[in-house]
């Protein structure tokens, strides 16, 4: 009754689980009184339970847009990469490197270290 024409894109959540039975009324549910349902109103329409739809809609969004560039997985390598720079950088004009510099230097070396091998010995 207060979505007409978007019943696909609707869906019902009681005390933490999906119902799924679109067929099945409230009232079929037992709810207790002054029970609390909760209602997620979706952007896109589910996939339709036919696979050849479902394949020719998943090629033309696919072609519609490129998937997103994941920054985060770059930052890594990139930080990397600026830490060798700025080593490069020191040890080959060690002149322009105060011993606060190079301290400064020493610790983010570590503290980048520690945090790589924790993330990556997962």
């Amino acid at each position: 009754l207060c979505f007409p024409g978007q019943e696909q894109l609707v869906r019902l959540i009681y005390q933490g689980h999906l119902l799924r039975d679109d067929g099945q009324t409230l009232a079929a549910l037992h709810l207790a009184p002054n029970s609390v349902v909760h209602c997620h109103l979706s952007q896109r329409r589910p996939p339709s339970a036919d696979p050849a739809a479902a394949e020719g809609a998943r090629t033309e969004g696919e072609a519609s847009r490129a998937a997103p560039l994941n920054v985060g997985t770059l930052m890594m390598p990139l930080l990397v990469l600026l830490l060798a720079a700025l080593w490069y950088v020191q040890l080959q004009h060690r002149h322009v490197f105060t011993a606060t510099a190079t301290t400064c230097l020493t610790g983010l070396t570590l503290l980048f270290s520690c945090v790589a091998f924790a993330v990556y010995r997962r």
